[in-house]
């Protein structure tokens, strides 16, 4: 076949179909790095660079007839939507249609699918195939726009009418700013899991693995099909999806100064299409009518269908993870006025699994090991990591590019400068854990914490290094001194609940802190 006259990241993608190779084995024949091809994925109508079209025409002149048969149909196909670029339905289709067939982490979640649904291999791809060529992404956005208007307070009364009234241990966590602002969450916890500052060192962080096993999730007819219905609509939006190892909430005893407790070790994939469905089914009930959303929800009827099911982590899949609010010490300034905190929150991307849309704090991730089971298990080791993830820039252990080789992706030489800074000058940093809690709309665990550094010269040195991720739709920056400001941020419906559990929690342990650079009002907490 002739060579390709100005490569995209469409046709790109297109060879490595017709080599029918995943993303690591079309990144290893041609010799680049696996985030580049993943790269050519995200962006279609990305030009790559010389010496990379350069590589596929060599590629592409050493396949064999077969291969470039199909490549020529691949292409053929995209080109008969004329000379200007197709309609975004065609292209998601046709970018869908690809993943289906070479992303290895949709193949797994395929693969678990046929497993605990008790189907033939097989018989996920081509149920997954037939809803992607039924779905109609136009609707699939509109869906998403009319979640993004399910504010944070509708999902809070409405967990409230389904789950009823605490119980004598625990309720949802609301809290008081100031004298006029109240707040309330789906976040369930209890007076002894509140207000722990607990340092996240090793002698206080304390979560140990003791089972890399997967839950026992077998799936009837019903969530097998909403599972399949998930990865369509995974595939018709362009949703990254990964099966990395992630770790599941077994057990917990926290308290003042102390986290204790036991986590297992399973799959990204198997929570994506079971437990990760519950908020859009909760989110789409509120959309169609708020004062009913409560009496239909068949999904968590199934897996989370009251507080007894909530509490008991270790005979269910309970993911989660820690999120923190982040305050930097910052010097007076002539423009901007007396030394301070900023404090950042994120608005976070519509590519995200969960949250998506929502103000959350910032670092925010799934607690999940990287390299080593027992030392990742640590609370702070998954902040630490989402620290240069989220906010200075490393993408190499961001785990949606590739796969991890390193073999200790923190190790000092690796670090950022940022983050190198702040380990070389540790009394500068603080990280504590301010409570512990589990989330009623997802059934996750969440450890709200607060890192606070202390230094002015890291933000004199590296304050316009600090940028969001992929993650984040944006970042916005608060003074710990504006405390009217701050009343509105509370205020805001758009908030993710537990985003909204850390920000109070955080604001709060700052306001007994932060000295001279803080002034905010009293912040009271209440167990309903």
């Amino acid at each position: 076949m002739d060579l390709v006259t100005g490569w995209t990241g469409r046709t790109a993608c297109a060879l490595q179909a017709a080599l029918r190779m995943s993303n690591e084995t079309f990144a290893e024949h041609l010799g680049i790095a696996v985030r580049t091809v993943s790269g050519w994925h995200k962006k279609p109508t990305l030009v790559p660079k010389s010496e990379m079209q350069q590589l596929l025409d060599t590629a592409l002149e050493q396949a064999s007839p077969p291969v470039n048969a199909r490549f020529a149909q691949l292409v053929n196909n995209a080109a008969d939507a004329g000379p200007a670029d197709p309609p975004v339905d065609d292209q998601a289709a046709a970018d869908a249609e690809l993943r289906l067939s070479t992303d290895p982490n949709i193949g797994a979640a395929l693969e678990w699918l046929d497993e605990h649904a008790g189907w033939a291999p097989g018989t996920s791809r081509r149920d997954v195939a037939s809803r992607l060529a039924q779905l109609d992404v136009r609707e699939l956005q509109g869906r998403a726009s009319r979640r993004g208007r399910v504010d944070q307070r509708s999902v809070a009364q409405v967990l409230g009418k389904y789950y009823g009234e605490r119980t004598a241990s625990h309720g949802r966590y609301a809290a008081r700013y100031g004298s006029d602002t109240e707040a309330e969450t789906s976040i369930l916890t209890s007076a002894d899991w509140l207000d722990l500052e607990c340092p996240l060192i090793a002698s206080h962080d304390r979560l140990k693995v003791t089972s890399s096993t997967d839950a026992d999730m077998p799936l009837d007819d019903d969530a097998a099909g909403r599972a399949a219905q998930r990865l369509a609509e995974t595939l018709a939006m362009g949703t990254r999806l990964v099966d990395m190892p992630l770790y599941r909430l077994l057990g917990a005893d926290v308290s003042p100064g102390s986290i204790r407790g036991s986590v297992g070790v399973t799959r990204f994939v198997e929570y994506a299409v079971t437990m990760d469905l519950l908020e859009g089914e909760l989110i789409d009930a509120i959309a169609a009518g708020a004062d009913s959303a409560h009496e239909a929800l068949p999904l968590r009827d199934k897996y989370l269908p009251d507080i007894a099911t909530v509490v008991d982590v270790s005979s269910r899949l309970c993911a989660g993870g820690p999120l923190a609010l982040c305050a930097i010490a910052r010097p007076a300034s002539p423009f901007r006025g007396e030394a301070d905190y900023v404090l950042l929150v994120q608005e976070r991307s519509g590519h995200v699994l969960n949250a998506a849309r929502r103000l959350a704090v910032i670092p925010k991730g799934f607690h999940q090991p990287m390299t080593d089971l027992r030392v990742d298990a640590q609370v702070g080791a998954t902040l630490r990591r989402e620290m240069e993830e989220e906010l200075f820039g490393r993408e190499d252990i961001d785990n949606t590019f590739g796969d991890q080789r390193t073999a200790d992706p923190m190790h000092p030489s690796r670090l950022s400068e940022p983050m190198r800074w702040l380990m070389e000058n540790p009394s500068g940093l603080r990280m504590e854990c301010t409570g512990f809690g589990l989330n009623l709309l997802s059934g996750n665990f969440e450890f709200p914490s607060l890192i606070v550094i202390d230094d002015e010269e890291f933000w004199s040195r590296y304050g316009g290094q600090v940028e969001a991720n992929w993650e984040s739709a944006g970042l916005h920056q608060y003074s710990s001194l504006d405390g009217d400001l701050l009343g509105e941020l509370v205020r805001d419906v758009a908030w993710s609940n537990e985003g909204l559990f850390a920000l109070l929690q955080g604001l709060r342990r700052l306001g007994q802190i932060g000295g001279e650079r803080v002034s905010l009002p009293p912040i009271e907490w209440e167990v309903r």
